[in-house]
């Protein structure tokens, strides 16, 4: 068994937290803390009317979030942990939504519980854009998101950009590490070499070696040999993991290439940001090939 870690999933509403939680769960035998949001009485009321209901949405969040904290050191004394929040969130949600006298009470009582919580090992942040996580939002098609409205998706996004643009910052989770991921253009829901290309990212930031679960293409060169039980995690030989590199390295050029071929004169800032994304990624992915195979990219 895998030694116990800590990993928490962060990220704006819609972004894709659980379901990359869920994917990565059977690749590291790892157990599941998902957020219990839908418990909360209050969301469907504060979605329609944010002011008003504010106060009693958040303090439910936050002792309902604490409590749950409250299971992780007997979870990872036994295997890895994945969870898609981290305990900070509430405090980046409190202040988009509370003022005054609630906000300071609200500070007080955080600060205390934040004090009592077990850091994560690695928070990876997942980014998008505001037009893909409404996308995804109406995607997923939950009942009380249906009022949810673009300017408060933009605010929530802004928040986290400015929670992680000087890494985890301070207490809870400075000695944490920070994995960032940009997801404008990252599928790993339906192309194995996109979680291929997140899960090596994740191997890496946490130290544990050139991991994989064969992807589709690996499998054909031994599909009778697998076939016999393989483990849900297995470790791979260098020339497999280059091999697993490379396919998620071309995955992501076949992005950047199409967003180029695509992309009309002086393209919009959305159109500039998701090119950035993919060629960010792009580069990502050829580094990490350097590494298994490795070669050092410089001249």
């Amino acid at each position: 068994m895998m030694t116990p870690f800590f990993l928490s999933i962060e990220g704006p509403i819609g972004v894709g937290k659980t379901t990359l939680a869920r994917l990565l769960q059977p690749r590291f035998e790892a157990a599941l803390l998902l957020e219990a949001f839908e418990e909360n009485p209050f969301l469907s009321n504060f979605y329609s009317d944010r002011a008003r209901y504010a106060f009693q949405t958040q303090m439910f969040f936050l002792l309902s979030r604490y409590r749950q904290q409250q299971e992780i050191p007997s979870m990872i004394a036994q295997e890895p942990l994945i969870g898609d929040y981290t305990f900070a969130k509430d405090a980046l949600f409190a202040r988009l939504n509370l003022e005054g006298d609630e906000l300071d009470m609200y500070q007080r009582l955080y600060t205390v519980l934040a004090d009592r919580i077990v850091r994560p090992d690695l928070v990876i942040y997942l980014r998008a854009d505001t037009d893909a996580l409404m996308a995804r939002i109406a995607a997923r098609d939950r009942p009380y998101e249906r009022k949810m409205d673009q300017d408060y998706i933009s605010r929530v996004a802004e928040a986290y950009e400015q929670h992680f643009a000087g890494g985890l910052g301070p207490a809870p989770y400075a000695t944490s590490s920070l994995l960032t991921v940009d997801t404008n253009d990252l599928n790993y829901v339906q192309e194995p070499s996109a979680l291929a290309f997140v899960e090596g990212k994740v191997r890496r930031a946490l130290g544990i070696g050139a991991y994989q679960q064969a992807l589709p293409q690996i499998e054909e060169l031994g599909h009778a040999r697998m076939r016999a039980a393989p483990p849900p995690v297995r470790r791979i030989a260098p020339r497999e993991s280059a091999l697993s590199e490379f396919l998620a390295a071309n995955e992501a050029m076949g992005r950047l290439g199409n967003l180029l071929v695509n992309r009309p004169g002086g393209g919009s800032g959305t159109q500039e940001a998701h090119l950035a994304a993919a060629l960010r990624q792009a580069m990502d992915g050829l580094s990490a090939l350097a590494d298994s195979l490795g070669a050092d990219p410089t001249p």
